[in-house]
């Protein structure tokens, strides 16, 4: 279930972080998925021993070969009952893009605004989880970009 947040959840252990990386220009980056064929977010697990900023760090450098800024900006979680754990999404700014190692599960990045890849999300799986993440990081950047 996506409940949209503002902070990071303390009731449950968050075991995925994804970011929704924005541009200088406000516009995001987000991944291809070679294994389900889809755009998705750039994150996944958070490894044993990695805090949550390690392990987005760590994510976003294997699958879309960025560097993100520090602050990182809770925008949604997605509860998975089977584990009792949390995937949390976040806003952050790329600081700079680096090579992009290979092996990992997607085949590069996509820039776009986010009516672009809303539209392009809603084509491919239809209106469902992704555009309310999307919608909400849309406000959230809003407001990165106008303070």
């Amino acid at each position: 279930m996506l409940k949209r947040v503002n902070e990071l959840p303390m009731d449950k252990r968050i075991a995925g972080i994804h970011s929704i990386p924005l541009l200088e220009d406000g516009s995001i980056v987000m991944v291809w998925d070679r294994n389900e064929q889809t755009l998705t977010t750039v994150g996944g697990r958070i490894e044993p021993g990695e805090s949550i900023d390690e392990a987005l760090d760590r994510e976003t450098v294997e699958e879309a070969g960025l560097l993100l800024m520090p602050e990182r900006i809770p925008v949604a979680c997605w509860y998975w009952t089977e584990t009792d754990t949390y995937t949390v999404f976040v806003v952050a700014k790329v600081h700079r893009f680096v090579p992009m190692p290979e092996g990992f599960e997607t085949t590069g990045r996509v820039t776009f605004n986010f009516e672009t890849a809303k539209q392009v999300v809603n084509r491919i799986e239809g209106h469902g989880q992704r555009i309310l993440i999307l919608n909400y990081a849309e406000e959230a950047a809003s407001q990165i970009f106008t303070t």
